[in-house]
């Protein structure tokens, strides 16, 4: 039995330990779990021998939130594994379930670590490495500019890094102009904000992010863009199977990983009809923005709060 344990809570780097394990298990069946989706005997299921003896890989992520039933099940397969399943788990830390982590650990696991980045140096360090997996040069002065406007969010760094990778001319060190021009240009990622909110059914969030896009100077049908452009991602990764490789299926979809990932994560909210629900609603809200309506701005807020409700009944 192959056994991995990753431990941390910074979930960017649990998402690229993961995705790196899946990006060698060519061939392999893939399953991923998560607690908060699992039910009692799920993971059972997913560990039972296969019939036709194929290779598989088996990822369970945040156990530290499973239930003492759902760790038992987990602890019995420990204890009469199967040599063709690579069983992956995610723990985040702390003391919650350490009753299964010590057990895991007895299993000799190979460990990798998820550590939150912190400090200040650590982002920097954090930020070089992304340049330079993207085979891309950056000057000091660039690295500390991205993590002042960013390093509170480390999956957002990560994404700012991989679109100035992008956008900058290849045979250029990136600076802090080119870190510059990105910022100015956030404020149309402002509309992308609301989008994750909404799209997240957080209502509350929703509306406060949308005002404040409003009061910064962002164009409602900038907003209408960015809540469009993610619905769009989210139809087009609801198409992927479920144990589809991210980085894998990138270039087929035309999305980076990481905008897999995130649509994957929103996807748990939703069902078919209430994404088509958005998308009239959506479509509605464009037209009058546009002029059918004598106030937009009303009516942006209304397709906000309808939109993020959606989420929430879908559930």
């Amino acid at each position: 039995m192959a056994l991995t344990l990753i431990q941390g809570a910074e979930s960017v780097l649990a998402d690229r330990a993961i995705s790196e394990i899946l990006s060698r298990a060519t061939g392999a069946v893939v399953t991923q779990l998560d607690s908060n989706e699992i039910e009692l005997g799920v993971i059972t299921d997913a560990l039972a021998p296969s019939l036709f003896g194929d290779a598989r890989v088996v990822v369970i992520r945040e156990i530290q939130e499973l239930t003492q039933e759902e760790s038992e099940e987990i602890s019995s397969y420990l204890e009469n594994s199967d040599e063709g399943v690579h069983l992956v788990l995610w723990h985040k830390g702390g003391v919650k379930g350490k009753a299964l982590l010590d057990k895991v650990k007895k299993a000799n696991p190979l460990i990798v670590s998820a550590d939150a980045i912190k400090k200040d140096g650590d982002k920097a360090e954090f930020v070089k490495n992304e340049f330079t997996r993207h085979g891309r040069k950056v000057s000091q002065g660039a690295i500390q500019a991205l993590v002042d406007a960013l390093g509170s969010d480390m999956r957002e760094l990560a994404g700012a890094c991989s679109q100035l990778a992008a956008d900058v001319e290849a045979s250029k060190t990136i600076d802090e102009k080119d870190v510059e021009k990105f910022q100015q240009g956030r404020i149309e990622t402002t509309g992308y904000d609301v989008a994750d909110a909404v799209l997240e059914g957080k209502v509350e969030a929703a509306l406060i992010s949308l005002r404040q896009a409003l009061a910064t100077g962002v164009d409602p049908v900038l907003i209408v863009s960015a809540l469009a452009s993610s619905i769009r991602t989210m139809a087009k990764v609801s198409s992927l199977p479920r144990n589809a490789n991210s980085f894998q299926a990138a270039s087929s979809l035309g999305l980076p990983p990481w905008q897999i990932d995130k649509a994957r994560r929103q996807l748990s909210g939703w069902n078919p009809n209430s994404l088509s629900a958005a998308v009239i609603a959506l479509a509605d809200c464009d037209s009058d923005i546009k002029g059918a309506s004598a106030d937009p701005i009303y009516a942006l807020e209304r397709t906000v709060l309808s939109i993020s409700r959606s989420h929430s009944a879908s559930i």
